[in-house]
């Protein structure tokens, strides 16, 4: 009944069975392709299982962050989705609906568009087409106010997860959670972020020069270096050691060309590279609490840690005197 009535409101015929993609993260619904007379388009159905009664209070948390993100994403489709151009390409929105069931989403399906390659590790082609979406995406929507998405992006972010923060073993990182976390909220320059840029979430063309972005559950403001440290943590780290330099650079040449001419691209990206090893940080501070067999003070990441941190210790003294 559902798929007939998305066809009919396309004005099309279904054809053939629902092809399953993909079961969204903890049972709350799934991703199918479905064929139309016309197209095909992607099915995102959201249907969030009832909360239960004797959940812990690290459960509910979770629940309604999720049933947030999914409100978010609506709202991006709905609202922001149409400002991004073929640089930070993003599937139209062909339908949206909300009801107490949950969320639907009728989406462009992006590998009829020509995106239709996934890859879990990236070659550095397909890594500087992610970073210039990034920037793109950044440049495009830089001093939005994010009415309606989150107020502060990324899934990490330190006010939605005191369970993370509470069973961290890094010490020294969690002294300074709340400092890396106001430095993050208190730049200058923000913009909107993705919020959730893993190479999951990008589709490439055959060439892997071309990309376009999905799952925009938290995209909200935040400073463009907490897409860009969080995409980079997605690369092995022999690909960090010998090329996160060069990709941070080809980031930012992409934005400084793509910044509206009034915006002092200087002072932005002076900000901004300021801020990259705090929000390598930030990430790490979350990874710590929620994964803690992850490798987080090892190589790059270890070195951006202890950059971010040698600047708190030297905010501290400066105060201080």
């Amino acid at each position: 009944m559902l798929l007939q009535r998305i066809a009919s409101a396309l004005g099309a015929r279904v054809i053939g069975r629902p092809e399953p993609l993909q079961q969204l993260w903890s049972g709350y619904g799934q991703i199918v392709r479905l064929q139309l007379s016309d197209r095909s388009v992607i099915v995102k159905q959201v249907q969030p299982p009832a909360a239960a009664r004797n959940a812990s209070a690290a459960e509910r948390r979770s629940h309604a962050r999720k049933l947030r993100s999914y409100a978010v994403e609506m709202c991006f489709y709905e609202r922001y989705a149409r400002r991004c151009s073929t640089a930070c390409r993003v599937a139209q929105a062909l339908l949206c609906e909300a009801s107490g069931e949950g969320w639907l989403f009728v989406l462009e399906d992006l590998d009829a568009a020509g995106f239709d390659q996934r890859r879990a590790s990236l070659p550095l082609p397909a890594a500087r087409a992610c970073l210039a979406w990034l920037a793109c995406f950044h440049a495009t929507f830089l001093g939005d106010e994010a009415d309606g998405l989150h107020a502060t992006g990324t899934y990490w972010h330190l006010e939605t997860r005191p369970d993370e923060l509470e069973r961290m073993g890094d010490l020294e990182l969690r002294a300074a959670a709340s400092w890396l976390d106001a430095r993050l909220r208190e730049a200058r320059y923000r913009t909107l972020v993705h919020g959730d840029a893993k190479t999951e979430n990008f589709c490439f063309s055959r060439d892997l020069t071309s990309v376009a972005a999905v799952d925009f559950q938290y995209v909200g403001r935040g400073c463009g270096m907490q897409d860009v440290a969080y995409f980079l943590s997605c690369l092995d780290e022999s690909a960090l050691q010998e090329h996160a330099e060069s990709l941070v650079n080809v980031y930012f040449e992409v934005l400084r060309g793509a910044l509206h001419p009034d915006v002092d691209a200087a002072a932005l990206e002076a900000e901004w590279r300021e801020l990259y090893p705090i929000a390598w940080a930030d990430f790490v501070r979350f990874m710590d609490g929620w994964a803690p067999s992850y490798p987080a003070r090892l190589g790059y990441a270890a070195h951006m840690v202890e950059r971010a941190l040698a600047a708190g210790s030297g905010a501290t003294q400066a105060q201080e005197t």
